[in-house]
């Protein structure tokens, strides 16, 4: 605070000169008009008012100025350098206006923070929102067909097995969303840990689509791999288990969607210098441009009723991304409503 210490003592040597060339005067019109006064008695009073004045106001100064500001500034800035850890600068003389400065900028973070925790807040209600309406919807069906079993329905032949098969529909799908709860927690915590292994990303792909391919044909989808890289190997350093889940949400999302009499998902490769672009791509009903900010988002759903319907958690988009991320990668998308979507990620070579 050595720049601090010299403006007090500046503000004191103006204040006091100030007031010993007012004396001053009024000594002088003294002299000339009121009472004789020896020109060495007027230096003398002067020189006395000058140094009394100095240090009264260097004291006042320094008493209930600089020591407040000093104190504000030692509380903000050892804020500032618990939120940076910076000690290099724990020690620097600043002076008011680095002192000001701090100030703003401190206001500045905070007033960042608190609309960051608002927005955090929000985020929050809508994710408990959601995933009580996600649990509420088989919680009531279970209550429903239970119910009615209870009521007589048990000793009906007609319905007893149709509403218990209902009813483990409804407790496998809660099942499946607090599963995936489960896993986008340990994935965001670090508790997963991945597999990382050099993996054939063609031979996969081809297990994926033999594994999704009776489920395709049933909805008149055809799925097909285009290997666009020059060596027409694709192998990848990834978690196998991993990459699969990925690789069967996208596709299965885009046989899920399809709505066409010819409905196309094409998985493409291409090579991207040390890493592989992985594509797949459809040509469903897209996705609007206003949604594609927050596909990503746990239980975001475009469509809310039909992509109910349709089945799943509302969490296979968000594990995808925290699974690529995981991987120190990312994913995109870019879709045109009644054209497609195109989901596309990269991994690293091996």
């Amino acid at each position: 605070m050595a720049k601090l210490f010299h403006e007090t003592r500046s503000i004191a040597l103006i204040t006091s000169a100030g007031n010993t060339v007012i004396l001053t005067m009024l000594l002088v019109l003294m002299k000339f008009f009121i009472v004789p006064v020896e020109f060495w008695v007027i230096l003398v009073i002067d020189l006395f008012v000058f140094l009394s004045g100095f240090f009264f106001f260097k004291y006042a100064v320094d008493e209930f100025i600089y020591k407040k500001i000093k104190l504000i500034y030692k509380t903000i800035h050892s804020f500032r350098s618990t939120k940076s850890n910076d000690t290099a600068s724990s020690g620097k003389k600043e002076s008011l206006d680095s002192v000001n400065q701090a100030v703003i900028d401190w206001g500045a973070r905070q007033k960042m923070e608190i609309d960051e925790l608002k927005k955090l807040a929000a985020y929050r209600r809508e994710f408990l929102g959601n995933i009580s309406h996600e649990l509420k919807s088989p919680i009531f069906n279970i209550q429903g067909y239970v119910l009615t079993l209870l009521d007589g329905g048990l000793e009906d032949v007609t319905i007893n097995r149709n509403y218990l098969m209902r009813t483990e529909q409804s407790v496998n799908r809660m099942i499946a969303i607090v599963k995936d709860l489960e896993e986008i927690s340990k994935l965001e915590s670090g508790e997963l840990k991945l597999n990382l292994q050099r993996v054939d990303l063609g031979e996969l792909a081809r297990d994926v689509v033999d594994f999704l391919e009776m489920k395709a044909r049933n909805v008149n989808v055809s799925i097909s791999i285009e290997n666009k890289t020059d060596s027409g190997q694709v192998m990848v350093k990834a978690d196998k288990e991993r990459i699969r889940q990925v690789m069967i949400n996208l596709i299965e999302n885009a046989v899920k969607y399809a709505d066409k009499e010819e409905n196309k998902v094409i998985v493409k490769f291409f090579d991207m210098d040390e890493n592989y672009l992985i594509e797949i791509k459809d040509n469903g009903p897209g996705i609007a441009e206003e949604n594609l900010s927050r596909i990503f988002e746990r239980f975001y759903r475009t469509d809310k009723g039909r992509s109910r319907d349709k089945g799943g958690t509302g969490l296979g988009l968000a594990i995808v991304k925290h699974i690529i991320e995981a991987h120190d990668q990312t994913i995109s998308v870019r879709s045109k409503v009644q054209q497609g979507t195109t989901f596309s990620f990269t991994l690293a070579k091996k």
